[in-house]
């Protein structure tokens, strides 16, 4: 697995985008239950899974993407944390 110094220069936003996919691959369930009890309020949650069925129920979605539509959102939302967190422009870009 790759990983950045935070002493050293920022990570671009490529770089942090597969950092967080590679520690999420190395995750167990509850694992990422606690990463997003820790980081996204339950409003937020159930506004990603609300928003996902409603959007996948157009029939040119196949089913492997209706069931992994909320988590793609969530891991977005994430990543979107993290890059306001660690990346020095990313909270102005927006």
């Amino acid at each position: 697995m790759g990983s950045f110094d935070a002493g050293n220069d920022a990570p671009t936003h490529t770089e942090l985008a597969w950092e967080l996919a590679e520690v999420f691959e190395e995750l167990d369930v509850d694992q990422i239950n606690e990463v997003l009890a820790k980081n996204v309020p339950f409003d937020t949650l159930e506004f990603f899974v609300s928003y996902a069925e409603g959007f996948a129920n157009d029939p040119s979605i196949d089913d492997g993407l209706r069931k992994r539509l909320a988590n793609l959102m969530l891991l977005g939302y994430l990543l979107r944390i993290l890059e306001e967190r660690l990346l020095p422009d990313a909270a102005t870009e927006s």
